[in-house]
C-alpha cells in the first residue's frame, strides 16, 4: 500500500572537515584617479610621499593590496587590487574621506583642503598593470608636458568613456 504523505529525505554527509566547497577567486586590478577640489596644487614634498604611504596603509586596511601610488601637485593615482569584500565606490569613499582628514591634521596650510567630489576608476588588464605602475611612477616627468585635465581626458578616451565636460571638473 502506498502512503498518501509526501515527504523529502535530506541526507547529510559528514566528510570530516574535507570540503568540496568552491572557492571565490578574484583578481581585479583597478586604477583610481582623483584630484583636489579645483585642482589646487597642494601636494609638495615631504607631505606628498607621506600621503602615498597613508593611502597605501588605507588600502591595506581595507584588504585592497596597493600596487603603486603616486600623482602630481593636484591629483592622485592609486593602482591596487580590489578586495572581493569591498565595493569600489566604498574603497574610494574611504580613502578620500580618511586622507582628507589626515591632510587637515598635518597643519593649518591644509585646513581648507578637500578632494574633488568625483573620481575615475578603470579596470586594468593583469598583463598591463606594470605599464600603469610605470605611468604613475613618471608623473613628475609626464606633467611637465601635459596637464591633469589632458591626462584624464586621454585615459577616458582610451577606455572609450562618455562624459559631460561640464561635470568632469569642479
Amino acid at each position: 500500500m502506498r502512503s498518501k504523505n509526501n515527504f523529502s529525505i535530506v541526507v547529510l554527509i559528514d566528510n570530516h572537515g574535507d570540503s568540496d566547497m568552491p572557492q571565490s577567486l578574484t583578481k581585479n586590478y583597478v586604477h583610481i584617479i582623483f584630484s583636489s577640489k579645483n585642482r589646487e596644487p597642494f601636494l609638495h614634498s615631504p607631505v606628498k610621499e607621506e600621503l602615498w604611504d597613508c593611502l597605501g596603509g588605507m588600502c591595506k586596511a581595507l584588504e585592497c593590496n596597493p600596487i603603486h601610488i603616486g600623482g602630481y601637485h593636484d591629483h592622485v593615482h592609486v593602482l591596487c587590487l580590489l578586495s572581493k569584500k569591498l565595493a569600489l565606490m566604498k574603497l574610494v569613499e574611504e580613502i578620500k574621506t580618511h586622507s582628507s582628514k589626515w591632510l587637515k591634521a598635518k597643519g593649518s596650510e591644509f585646513s581648507g583642503f578637500s578632494w574633488h567630489l568625483g573620481y575615475g576608476a578603470f579596470s586594468v588588464n593583469p598583463a598591463q598593470w606594470e605599464a600603469v605602475a610605470a605611468h604613475i611612477e613618471k608623473q613628475e616627468e609626464h606633467h611637465q608636458e601635459k596637464s591633469f585635465q589632458a591626462e584624464f581626458r586621454t585615459i577616458l578616451g582610451k577606455y572609450k568613456m562618455d562624459y559631460d565636460e561640464h561635470y568632469l571638473w569642479d
